[in-house]
């Protein structure tokens, strides 16, 4: 199991500072890394893949450095956002290349393993050329896999993908981190990022804007309401005993049931069954209505 850590990294290009001042840990198991187009997720993997030098920090692969030490390749498998390939090979003739580079012992053996890891041995033997954006992206993972790295990360990989392809890769994907594995990777398919990643990095701008479970960092979010949908035997009485109680902001009634929205998370989730006891009210379904990653997300960004 391997552990990579970032220590006040940062990376400029003239005078374009693309990424400022990260410290994170990433470790085994699945870890999501999310930011619009520009925040500096690309430029981040380049760094801790040993392709990159910062400007000015440090990034560590189980406490040694990434740059200039081309041993970590072995520790190391990555899936580049570009698809810059050999479109002339075949997908046999490109990841066992990448099998002999990595020096193993049956390289051809390897190579056919991970293509059938990533669900291409119909395709094996044809040109990468003929193949779609999706077929490409898993030829990439194969060749990131091949030599079963310790560290995978991967830069945007389901760009491309149908649903099946992807529903297939996160699976490979989280049996990887279960397994030990270090698994970084980008991704604006944040409903996917919420499924599998049990850690989120969020950058923005460059710079790191929240770390760890997605519920956690909005929780800890007290600058914006957090909002649920609660239905129960009477939801008038009930939306009158909460604005009475103090324990919300606001509250509205509709078809659905009751809308409340409060700044006070912990308050809230105390208040709301001693209120229900104490008014004989039945609490049906208690739903918070903006605990998406998206939402988490959004409101990041926007800060």
């Amino acid at each position: 199991m391997s552990t990579i850590q970032l220590s006040g990294v940062s990376r400029w290009f003239g005078n374009v500072v693309a990424v400022n001042d990260v410290t994170m840990t990433v470790g085994p198991g699945v870890t999501g890394l999310l930011g619009p187009n520009g925040a500096g997720k690309s430029t981040l993997l380049a760094m801790m893949s040993g392709f990159l030098p910062p400007s000015s920090g440090t990034v560590t692969l189980d406490g040694e450095p990434v740059w200039r030490h081309p041993d970590i390749y072995r520790t190391v498998g990555l899936v580049p956002e570009a698809e810059a390939m050999f479109d002339s090979m075949t997908a046999r003739e490109f990841v066992t290349a990448n099998a002999e580079l990595h020096y193993l012992p049956r390289p051809a053996a390897a190579a056919l393993a991970a293509i059938e890891q990533v669900e291409m041995l119909e395709a094996l033997d044809r040109p990468i050329g003929t193949f779609s954006k999706g077929m490409k992206q898993r030829i990439k993972m194969a060749t990131a896999l091949v030599h079963e790295p310790a560290v995978l990360l991967l830069d945007e990989p389901f760009n491309g993908m149908d649903p099946r392809q992807r529903l297939h890769l996160l699976a490979l994907l989280q049996r990887l981190g279960d397994s030990g594995t270090t698994v970084l990777f980008s991704s604006h398919i944040l409903e996917e990022v919420e499924d599998i990643a049990g850690t989120i990095e969020v950058l923005v701008a460059g710079r790191q804007a929240a770390s760890g479970n997605f519920r956690e960092i909005r929780r800890l979010m007290t600058g914006r309401p957090h909002q649920y949908e609660i239905s129960s035997s009477d939801d008038r009485s009930l939306a009158a005993a909460i604005i009475a109680d103090g324990a919300a902001d606001a509250v509205s009634i509709s078809a659905a049931g009751l809308q409340v929205q409060t700044s006070n998370f912990g308050a809230f989730v105390h208040a709301l069954p001693r209120i229900a006891v104490a008014e004989g009210i039945s609490l049906h379904d208690v739903t918070p209505a903006d605990e998406s990653l998206e939402s988490v997300f959004a409101y990041l960004v926007a800060r």
